[in-house]
């Protein structure tokens, strides 16, 4: 299942939210490409999406979760990929697009 949170994290003038599956990472970059989230917005286990696409990703069929559920499903579903598993250089070690 592909769930959101609301957009209220900020960053560089914008408010974000994130997007997850917690089903498989090809899932949630099928939904991130439909949506049209750039690759890079790609981050470890989450795509970082701007409020202006968070309307289209619940009509796209994302399910509205709490951040600390999006964190708890991530976690149930073994997806979760904290800071501190990236490698020395900040790159992901989850699979990515």
């Amino acid at each position: 299942m592909i769930l959101v949170d609301e957009p209220r994290w900020p960053g560089r003038g914008h408010l974000w939210s994130h997007l997850v599956s917690d089903v498989s990472f090809a899932e949630l970059h099928a939904f991130a490409e439909m949506l049209g989230a750039p690759p890079r917005a790609f981050d470890r286990d989450h795509y970082d999406i701007p409020a202006a696409r968070f309307r289209s990703a619940l009509w796209l069929g994302a399910t509205l979760v709490s951040s600390r559920e999006v964190t708890a499903r991530l976690r149930a579903a073994g997806l979760r990929r904290p800071k501190h598993l990236s490698t020395p250089s900040g790159t992901n070690t989850a699979p990515r697009p």
